[in-house]
């Protein structure tokens, strides 16, 4: 297998490909295939960009009719028949439906893009510079969705100060601290030295954070806390929503309604690079052209992203991840939790993660990931010190593919811990 022109040419930042060193060709469902015809099963998800799998047949037929119809294919922000048709659909299918009430922005294609255009609103919206940001977030690489960003291996790459944000606790890093007290105390105290934020930026599950669940009790509180000090609230949802969590939102189970909701990622529909801001009407403050893009709104993703919402309607995703939950949380309770009491579950929906951290062996989640991809699953890890084992598999990923990838998780575990 000919890897060299990667390792030649390619710049040092590629990432993944050093963790699954192997060339693929072709991508199906849950699966992979690479070019030695070794086949694997992918609970990575691109990140969680191909919920419905890869090259969903129903998606994937729309992509061709419109390709064939010499449909536009770019048209900056444009009207086109894709953009309105993915607007009305996502108006009348998702929105309306939950009660929801949002202007829809097409920033650039990706989650990052989002979560910039939704800091720069927020601030210019309030007239204030600081933000509320919570320890364990990941909001993206670009230099204000980086700023919101705690890891330091990604800040150090900035180069530059990432000011203007103030990082609260999140809720599980000190279970005696009441956050919600905590960050009325910044605002109340004129010696805190913490300006008034214009928003709080928060995941309702932060992903890259470990898999750490935000409880719907403080998630009603923060919405409270922002009505009450004037404070807009943006729910990061590129990575959980669309289905992720159980529900279209992730917020959905806390029965709020964020002031600003980014989106990327599956909302593209089949893997293609799409991202929303969603604003509240009211606070839809921008100029003509204030913030823009010559990728805006790609009209392909948004013919798939038409296609999506509607396969996601028609076969009940939501249904499907409620019953592959609890096979997924079952499993890893009966079958890998009892190999180490140490071991800690996580998740919600289908996104879990397996804690390693109480093992004290330095890079024992890596390990563990290494293995698994040695015997045909592809999955990767997050969390402090990247000691959180991963499970993120495409939401119709088949049971016997579902459990087939957590028996080779259950047996690299096993097999790491015997040579412990």
């Amino acid at each position: 297998m000919n890897t060299s022109v990667f390792e030649t040419y390619e710049s040092e930042v590629r990432s993944y490909c050093r963790h699954f060193p192997t060339v693929f060709t072709k991508a199906k469902g849950a699966n992979f295939y690479d070019e030695d015809g070794n086949k694997y099963i992918d609970f990575f998800c691109g990140a969680g960009a191909v919920n419905y799998g890869h090259n969903n047949p129903e998606i994937k037929k729309k992509l061709i009719e419109y390709l064939e119809s010499d449909g536009v294919m770019h048209a900056l922000d444009m009207y086109t028949v894709p953009k309105r048709e993915f607007i009305e659909t996502f108006e009348e299918k998702v929105l309306k439906p939950r009660g929801l009430d949002y202007k829809i922005q097409f920033p650039g294609p990706t989650g990052t893009n989002a979560n910039e255009a939704a800091l720069k609103l927020a601030r210019k919206v309030k007239g204030r510079r600081n933000i509320f940001a919570f320890m364990g977030a990941f909001h993206g690489m670009t230099l204000g969705s980086l700023s919101l960003t705690t890891d330091k291996a990604s800040r150090r790459g900035a180069g530059v100060p990432l000011d203007y944000v103030t990082f609260i606790p999140a809720p599980y890093m000190f279970p005696e601290l009441d956050t919600i007290k905590y960050m009325q105390r910044l605002l109340d105290d004129d010696h805190s030295g913490v300006e008034k934020p214009a928003a709080i930026f928060l995941e309702t599950i932060q992903a890259e954070g470990g898999i750490r669940v935000f409880d719907a009790e403080w998630l009603r509180a923060v919405r409270k806390f922002c009505d009450d000090n004037d404070i807009l609230m943006v729910v990061d949802d590129v990575q959980v929503g669309c289905c992720r969590s159980g529900t279209f939102f992730s917020f959905e189970r806390a029965g709020i309604q964020p002031d600003i909701v980014t989106m990327s990622k599956s909302i593209g529909g089949y893997g293609l690079p799409l991202a929303l801001t969603l604003i509240r009407p009211e606070i839809d403050a921008w100029k003509p052209g204030e913030h823009n893009g010559t990728f805006r709104g790609n009209q392909l993703a948004f013919v798939a992203a038409k296609a999506g919402l509607e396969y996601m309607i028609e076969n009940d995703i939501p249904a499907q991840v409620e019953k592959k939950s609890a096979i997924i949380k079952n499993f890893i309770e009966t079958e890998i939790l009892p190999l180490d009491s140490r071991l800690e579950l996580r998740g919600l929906g289908m996104i879990w993660g397996i804690e390693f951290e109480g093992i004290p062996v330095k890079g024992l989640a890596d390990k563990v990931i290494e293995g698994c991809f040695e015997r045909g699953l592809i999955i990767e890890g997050a969390g402090r010190k990247n000691s959180v084992v991963k499970l993120m598999p495409p939401l119709v990923i088949g049971e016997d593919d579902l459990v087939k990838g957590m028996e080779i998780i259950r047996d690299s575990v096993k097999a790491n811990l015997e040579a412990i």
